[in-house]
């Protein structure tokens, strides 16, 4: 259990065991999104069905990626700081709600055949609110907890949400996709509500689905989780939000520990961001892999995701959120180039060469059983590089200021995020290989590992 202590610890709590868990919920309801739209079920069809050349859809997918990114970057920032002035964050949550749930429900009419372009305005405008909502979410994190927890607090509230996504994985893929060739699910039903795989219904309907459970379920946090009392008006709270912010990004150059920090988290949330974006689509091209096999390999990175949160939230309580994420970034290196290094009849770039032969079945090569095995490392580390990042900050920041560092947190997870998928769009366009594209992610996390290990911990230590 979370013991509810203040920050400073000299104050009673102001969050209930209910606000704690509504808090942790919110990554229960926004974890769909990007674990069957954005990973796993919607981004692989968009590359491989929905158009006839699937290395420019890959391109356009990354493309998406990289405008939302220069968005999410240059106003994370300024939301952060209007916030803490304006006070609360829930009206802005909701602001940022209704534009995703409206923009998920739009997927639906993304056919095969159809212009690209709508659905790539509906990704961006539901990846941009979605990344909005997190600011102010994790903004509130600070006040709930004491310091001594934040790290345990923030990998629950993940493992949680990779819980969330899960479980609306398994119902897609055990009940809604169907096999194109049978028309049969991989359970062997037909598809709830007539869906129909030839017109990749068993994909569009992930944006719908993604919708409601939002809906629902981030009713937990605005019932019961407290937020900060009213501010200043809109009007002066932007003026005033907007000279806060100045200011902070002018007293980061004596805060070197945090500007360390975020610089390095800047670099290797990049390959952080590029590898769960691209990781799916990745294998989609290489291995033709349908639906049912996208979603059976999503299923088992999530599964073990959880259990390495659960294990991060400990080993971030007693070691704390540097080593937690050190350890994560190395793990994600190691199976960033065995993924790269693997292709039909061979793994580790030819040096430890694997049967051709398919044996039929899912993942019927030994090159995609390779494959998957480099994925669960990727499932193991992916969700505690986040969380205890984001743990990292909170023990770095005073409450007061939480809305506008964790503005400048957002921005750099996304400042330079369009890097990784711009260098993997240029790769795959100048040389024709996806591969050479993935292979550009080994700078961002090597980098940011690198400059990570010079940061002092917590980060405003001297």
């Amino acid at each position: 259990m979370l013991n509810r202590i203040d920050w400073t610890g000299t104050q009673p709590p102001k969050a209930t065991e209910k606000g704690i868990w509504g808090w942790m919920f919110f990554d229960w309801a926004a974890q769909p999104f990007f674990t069957v739209v954005t990973t796993f079920i919607f981004g692989p069809y968009f590359v491989s069905r929905l158009t006839d050349d699937p290395v420019s859809a890959q391109a356009t997918w990354s493309n998406m990626a990289t405008i939302s990114s220069v968005i999410i970057a240059l106003l994370s920032p300024v939301l952060g700081s209007i916030a803490d002035q304006s006070g609360a964050r829930k009206p802005w949550i909701a602001f940022f709600a209704i534009i995703k749930i409206a923009s998920l429900f739009c997927l639906w009419f993304a056919a095969p055949g159809s212009p690209v372009l709508y659905p790539v305005i509906f990704m961006i405008l539901a990846s941009i609110s979605a990344e909005f909502s997190i600011v102010f979410n994790d903004s509130m994190m600070p006040r709930l907890v004491g310091r001594h927890e934040v790290g345990r607090l923030s990998n629950t509230a993940w493992g949680l949400g990779y819980l969330g996504g899960i479980i609306v994985l398994i119902a897609v893929v055990t009940l809604l996709a169907a096999s194109p060739e049978s028309g049969k699910t991989v359970l062997g039903l037909d598809p709830l509500f007539g869906l129909d795989p030839e017109t990749g219904q068993d994909a569009r309907i992930t944006g719908p689905i993604s919708a409601v459970w939002y809906l629902i379920f981030i009713l937990p946090m605005f019932f019961f989780t407290p937020d900060v009392g009213k501010g200043l008006p809109f009007g002066i709270a932007v003026r005033s939000g907007l000279r806060e912010l100045r200011n902070t990004l002018g007293e980061l150059r004596e805060r070197r520990g945090i500007l360390t920090f975020l610089i390095a988290r800047m670099i290797y949330q990049d390959g952080v961001n590029g590898l769960l974006i691209l990781g799916g689509i990745f294998a989609a091209g290489m291995f033709g892999w349908a639906t049912i096999e996208i979603g059976i390999y999503g299923i088992i990175l999530n599964v073990v995701a959880i259990f390495g949160c659960l294990i991060a939230g400990r080993i971030d309580k007693g070691v704390g959120s540097k080593v937690t994420v050190v350890i994560s970034l190395t793990m994600l290196l190691f199976a960033t180039i065995g993924i790269i290094s693997t292709a039909p009849g061979y793994t580790l770039f030819g040096l430890m060469p694997l049967p051709a032969a398919d044996s039929g079945g899912l993942f019927g090569t030994a090159a995609e059983k390779a494959y998957i095995l480099y994925g669960l490392l990727i499932g193991l580390a992916f969700g505690p590089v986040q969380a205890s990042s984001r743990s990292y900050l909170a023990r770095s920041v005073n409450i007061e200021e939480a809305g506008r560092y964790f503005g400048i947190y957002a921005l750099s997870g996304r400042a330079t995020s369009f890097m990784a998928t711009l260098l993997f769009s240029l790769m795959t366009y100048i040389s024709g290989s996806p591969r050479l594209g993935m292979a550009t992610l080994i700078l961002f996390l090597a980098g940011g590992l690198v400059l990570l290990i010079r940061t002092p911990y917590p980060a405003d230590r001297a």
